[in-house]
């Protein structure tokens, strides 16, 4: 008779990733698209849950499917490369801007981090994003104003500001030549 281990605790891994996050069980349930009956049901081991329920929990959660089966001792850290024949340019409606994607596609809406460019007097025109999201905006090149809501700014190579993006924002170039940013965007994790 072979000896076959005990099934790993997938709920008490599901509930400790949720919690290590700060989730609810409905945040959870909105992210996963798995009810929060059956979340919380999963969580206190009465059910079974399939592969597919697994990989929407995991994929929500944003961890490597091995760490809801195993727990966080077995973690994959990560090291994700972008090579630069990857990365994607954006298409603007503004004459003069050009914008290139610089985090992988799986990092969208949580962080983003972007190169614009702008010919001489071109500006780029932003809606609000989602609520609390903010913009990291570093001049590597030239000058720039920077107008969110009824702030404004004017910056120049090397200065660096933080502001709210979940209003109407605009980016300037002010110099007689290319200026070029780099941007971080970063998004408020949903809590509840």
């Amino acid at each position: 008779m072979t000896n076959i281990p005990a099934p790993p605790s997938i709920g008490k891994n599901v509930k400790k990733e949720r919690q290590h996050q700060q989730l609810s069980l409905d945040a959870l349930s909105a992210a996963s698209g798995v009810s929060k009956a059956m979340l919380s049901q999963i969580e206190s081991d009465k059910v079974n849950p399939t592969i597919a329920t697994m990989w929407k929990i995991a994929h929500a959660l944003k961890v490597d499917f091995n760490v809801l089966l195993k727990g966080e001792g077995d973690k994959v850290r990560k090291f994700s490369i972008n090579r630069k024949e990857d990365i994607t340019t954006l298409d603007t409606i503004e004459e003069g801007v050009y914008i290139k994607v610089l985090s992988p596609i799986a990092m969208s809406e949580d962080l983003e981090l972007y190169t614009l460019s702008f010919k001489s007097g071109a500006v780029l025109s932003s809606i609000p994003h989602y609520p609390e999201t903010e913009e990291y905006l570093t001049v590597l090149d030239g000058k720039v104003k920077v107008t969110a809501g009824k702030k404004s700014t004017v910056l120049n190579e090397g200065d660096v500001l933080l502001y709210q993006c979940d209003i109407e924002h605009i980016i300037e170039n002010l110099s007689d030549k290319d200026s070029r940013i780099y941007m971080v965007v970063r998004f408020a994790r949903k809590i509840k």
